[in-house]
């Protein structure tokens, strides 16, 4: 990766952490789930509306490194909107990018995500920016029990 492109990346990075999207929590009998990183100290809270198979909207709180808290800025601007499947096949995605794996870049429009891809290289950094998808996945089989 060019200098130019980590430069750019970071910069998108930093923008997600010093202005987060979708900060604070849903009412409304909003889905919550709260998860942490005890290796590093981070901590989220997510709350996501879903109706219909759809995620309706998706908020964030909490306390981490820039890379935990831009990555859930991230995350809830991308899967807001999206059916719940289309949020797991993403958040696959994400992961496969995390691992450096392939990742399909056809499928979804990545837009601000696809710069935390240099997290890969640095393995310690990974849980933090998986955190807030987890919490996602997590609150999406939450609901799906509840429908059950």
């Amino acid at each position: 990766m060019s200098s130019n492109l980590d430069q750019l990346y970071r910069q998108v990075i930093m923008d997600h952490y010093k202005n987060p999207r979708n900060k604070g929590v849903i009412e409304d009998g909003a889905l919550t789930i709260n998860m942490n990183n005890p290796t590093c100290g981070d901590r989220i809270q997510l709350t996501l509306k879903v109706e219909d198979g759809k995620i309706e909207s998706a908020k964030f709180d909490g306390e981490g490194c820039s890379i935990s808290l831009a990555s859930a800025s991230m995350m809830t601007q991308a899967v807001k909107g999206l059916a719940v499947e289309d949020a797991v096949k993403l958040s696959k995605i994400f992961y496969d990018m995390m691992l450096g794996n392939d990742y399909d870049v056809e499928s979804y429009d990545l837009g601000d995500i696809e710069a935390l891809s240099g997290v890969s290289k640095f393995p310690a950094r990974i849980k933090c920016a998986t955190l807030a998808w987890k919490a996602m996945e997590q609150g999406i089989g939450k609901k799906e029990e509840e429908e059950e």
